[in-house]
């Protein structure tokens, strides 16, 4: 069963968000929303206020997942995170990272491989 991009994306977002928290993050926000775009998962992993982009695919015909984390989508995610931080201003973190949560899934839509990168870019 082949699912379409939207049913692909939501269901990727709940693999990874228990990903997430069996690896020991705290999830502090889904799917934020600004004028300008979304922050799939805002989330401390001990001191670091971490902004998660989850990347979903069903075949690496287009690359690995990973790889539409591009430089566009990356600027894109330091506008979101600066404007996280100046709206909201959280405390209790000692920094802020940027990690990428990768799933590819099998032939029968269940992942097949998640990839969890810390520190996939810099701010």
């Amino acid at each position: 069963m082949i699912l379409n991009k939207f049913l692909l994306g939501r269901k990727g977002e709940g693999e990874a968000v228990r990903y997430l928290k069996a690896n020991g993050y705290r999830i502090l926000h889904r799917n934020l929303r600004a004028r300008f775009g979304e922050i799939d998962v805002v989330a401390r992993d001990g001191e670091a206020l971490c902004f998660v982009e989850i990347k979903a695919r069903s075949s690496t015909r287009f690359g690995f997942p990973e790889e539409a984390v591009n430089f566009p989508k990356r600027q894109k995610l330091l506008k979101l995170a600066a404007w996280y931080l100046q709206s909201r201003r959280p405390a209790g973190h000692s920094s802020v990272r940027f990690d990428v949560l990768s799933i590819l899934n099998g032939p029968d839509s269940t992942p097949a491989r998640i990839r969890l990168i810390k520190g996939a870019f810099e701010a």
